[in-house]
């Protein structure tokens, strides 16, 4: 079975505040394959960022009987996975807990049906901005890491998500940077 990861990160510089420049990165690898997206928008916010990198990401792949597993350090992607948030906003008629309209419904709409448009998708989190020179914190980020997603990943393949993470973000920057 073809396993495709995609690493994405979103980011806004300014968020909640009036001309603010958002950018997003995702990064899909395959084998020795590797491909690299991003964008950047103005006057967003953070979440958008994150959904949009999410969206692009799997937009970009044009097989579907495939696995994908994406990693995220954004916690409102993941959690809507992981926690099924969507499927009760569905029958809530797209109102969360607080009975209040899902922010970004839109966004969370066509994700959805991007993730169902594959033979599986799972959704991970991790660490933003863990820096692997810091043993202490790269060993602790590393066993919550494998712990709070029912994972066994080696050290050297916790790495290279982490990597990949970094360069989501760098390229979430490079989009804003564009913009500037």
């Amino acid at each position: 079975m073809k396993i495709v990861k995609l690493v994405c990160d979103g980011g806004c510089s300014g968020n909640g505040k009036d001309g603010n420049l958002g950018g997003w990165g995702a990064v899909l690898v395959y084998g020795d394959h590797q491909k690299e997206l991003y964008g950047s928008a103005k006057e967003t916010t953070n979440n958008v960022m994150e959904l949009t990198a999410a969206i692009s990401g799997l937009s970009a792949l044009q097989q579907k009987d495939i696995v994908v597993n994406v990693f995220s350090d954004s916690a409102y992607v993941v959690n809507c996975f992981r926690q099924n948030w969507y499927t009760k906003w569905q029958l809530n008629g797209w109102r969360n807990s607080k009975k209040e309209p899902v922010e970004n419904r839109e966004l969370w709409e066509s994700l959805i049906a991007l993730t169902h448009s594959f033979k599986e998708v799972h959704y991970y989190k991790i660490k933003g901005h863990l820096d692997p020179n810091k043993k202490a914190d790269f060993k602790k980020w590393y066993t919550k890491f494998n712990a709070a997603n029912g994972l066994n990943y080696s050290e050297e393949a916790f790495l290279e998500i982490v990597r990949l993470n970094h360069l989501a973000d760098a390229l979430a920057n490079k989009g804003m940077d564009e913009i500037r």
